[in-house]
């Protein structure tokens, strides 16, 4: 049956990127402009950019790693759910339609519109990379281990390959198809991972008569342990030390750490560049409202799925035989789509793994285009056309510039992936969500409701957030001190003086801090523009192009 199981995964796998082929080639087709490229022609409607939207939000973060959190964490898991869910509503009242009404392709344009150009928009563009490359390491650990577990391959040195072919794949996307054809691939992978999380659901439901209290109660009796259903089994909990005593000063961290958790998963989705430029890709501000109306819809019912995803694969799988596959948990959803469809060994088990792993590689290929887009296209708008260039940049040299950027993207999120393979995805994209809410948030929210705000204020932001929070990344236990680390404790190297693994609780705040310093101590000012802004921002309307310029 492994035989069976591995020939209906690869032929399900095949057939999922050669449907998303055809669709990326067919909407190249109609691509015969730079705004095409950037926002697809800002032709989809508010459904459409919804599904998208979800689509693109959905990622192998919520359907691996927090179905893998829950399943060997329990309550705390869901904290991620929670978080990924609550976290529209900044989106939806601080940023949609102001941010749709105020710029064209980028986070850079609205930050520019009314401050010194070249410093804005190499920061702009240094961030969304940034981001990009943390959020697209994530999607890429995730496919090596999915990949990995339904073709039966134990070798280390295939999941790089299995990482580095889903890096080519996420770059034909967006070279060839763009925003166009990136949009056609999330919609078609929303209602692909809509339906078999629903399946999914509902045969996990079935198993206890659709009672909820019985799913729960055996999830706890299969963990063994008697607080499974409670809060603290991994974030906030007490730490004792060798004596049995409760050590304080570690105690106080780890319940710090969850509050820089909760602060990075609701302030950071505001500040990802690929949902930003997806408010881009409709006509109207009207449109952006329901294309977040739509997104939180979809988003929200599979959130609440994922209680039957992460506690039915602790209670029907067992935490012991998913951390034999993958010790970070990523691989629980397969393993119980296995389980529900009769076991390892049969055919039904085949078939279901084979389905959702097909969906759960064709969530991860959606997002890693998303991502690869906003990036590239920050890089090719923002560095190349209004830095390098000064604005005299033809649309054609952009998008060349643009494709050229997905492939330098690509190839660097393939060789720090294959170097993260250790990590639970859902923890991988929190540290994403961090470094968004740091870098980009303060400057976009005060850019838009500051009147003060200025060029050195954008600036000051920016860097002071993004750095802030990879460097508190890079001294923290993510990267060393922990068995977990990407360098193990074993290895005798440890930098660890920052204690927390999450750096929003510091980070976030200090860049607006930063951001406030930097507007404070410098002199310029142009409240002209701010109200110019404030009423693009707020109405749509548009001033002439020459006001604009």
């Amino acid at each position: 049956m492994q035989v069976d199981n591995t020939l209906l995964s690869s032929l399900l796998f095949l057939a999922f990127v050669a449907v998303t082929l055809v669709v990326v080639f067919r909407a190249s087709r109609q691509n015969k402009q730079a705004t095409d490229f950037y926002n697809g022609g800002a032709s989809f409607s508010g459904f459409q950019n919804g599904l998208a939207i979800a689509g693109d939000y959905m990622s192998a973060a919520s359907f691996l790693g927090i179905a893998g959190t829950i399943a060997l964490f329990g309550y705390d898991g869901f904290l991620y759910s929670i978080g990924f869910l609550v976290a529209w509503l900044v989106a939806l009242l601080l940023v949609a339609e102001p941010l749709r009404n105020s710029g064209r392709f980028t986070m850079g344009d609205v930050l520019a519109f009314r401050m010194q150009q070249k410093p804005v928009r190499t920061a702009a563009a240094t961030s969304t990379v940034i981001v990009s490359v943390f959020y697209l390491l994530a999607q890429m650990v995730g496919a090596g281990a999915l990949v990995s577990l339904l073709l039966g391959f134990t070798d280390p040195s295939s999941k790089n390959w299995i990482i580095a072919g889903v890096g080519v794949l996420m770059i034909i996307y967006v070279t060839v198809g763009g925003m166009r054809g990136t949009t056609f691939v999330q919609i078609i992978k929303a209602f692909l991972l809509m339906t078999g999380a629903a399946l999914m659901t509902f045969m996990v439901l079935l198993q206890f008569n659709f009672n909820i209290s019985d799913l729960l109660g055996a999830a706890q009796q299969a963990s063994g342990n008697a607080a499974f259903l409670e809060p603290g089994q991994r974030f906030g909990k007490d730490i004792l030390d060798a004596a049995g005593n409760v050590d304080v000063f570690a105690s106080l961290i780890s319940k710090l750490d969850l509050i820089s958790l909760a602060l990075a998963l609701v302030l950071g989705t505001a500040g990802l560049p690929h949902i930003l430029i997806r408010f881009y890709t409709v006509p109207t501000s009207k449109d952006a409202r329901k294309s977040v109306n739509w997104a939180i819809g979809n988003i929200g019912a599979f959130y609440l799925m994922t209680i039957a995803l992460g506690f039915g694969a602790a209670a029907l799988v067992g935490a012991t035989a998913i951390t034999e596959k993958d010790k970070a948990g990523n691989v629980a959803a397969p393993m119980l789509a296995e389980h529900l469809g009769g076991g390892a060994g049969t055919l039904g088990g085949a078939v279901m793994l084979a389905i959702i792993g097909a969906i759960a590689f064709a969530t991860i290929l959606a997002v890693v285009a998303g991502l690869t887009l906003a990036s590239s296209s920050s890089i090719a708008h923002d560095l190349y056309a209004n830095v390098i260039k000064g604005g005299k940049a033809t649309p054609e040299e952009e998008v060349k510039v643009a494709r050229i950027a997905a492939f330098v993207i690509g190839g660097l999120a393939i060789v720090l992936a294959i170097a993260a393979q250790g990590l639970n995805v859902a923890f991988l994209v929190a540290l994403a969500f961090a470094i968004a809410a740091s870098g980009n948030l303060p400057a976009v929210l005060m850019s838009l409701f500051w009147k003060e705000f200025n060029t050195r204020g954008a600036v000051w932001a920016i860097y002071g957030g993004l750095f802030s929070a990879v460097g508190l990344i890079i001294f923290s236990p993510v990267v060393s001190g922990a068995a977990t680390s990407l360098i193990p404790a074993d290895s005798g190297i440890m930098f660890n003086w920052f204690p927390l693994a999450n750096p929003g609780l510091v980070s976030i705040p200090f860049g607006f801090l930063m951001g406030f310093l930097g507007t404070k101590t410098s002199n310029e000012r142009n409240y002209a523009k701010y109200a110019e802004l404030e009423v693009r921002s707020l109405t749509g309307a548009h001033i002439s192009k020459a006001a604009e310029h």
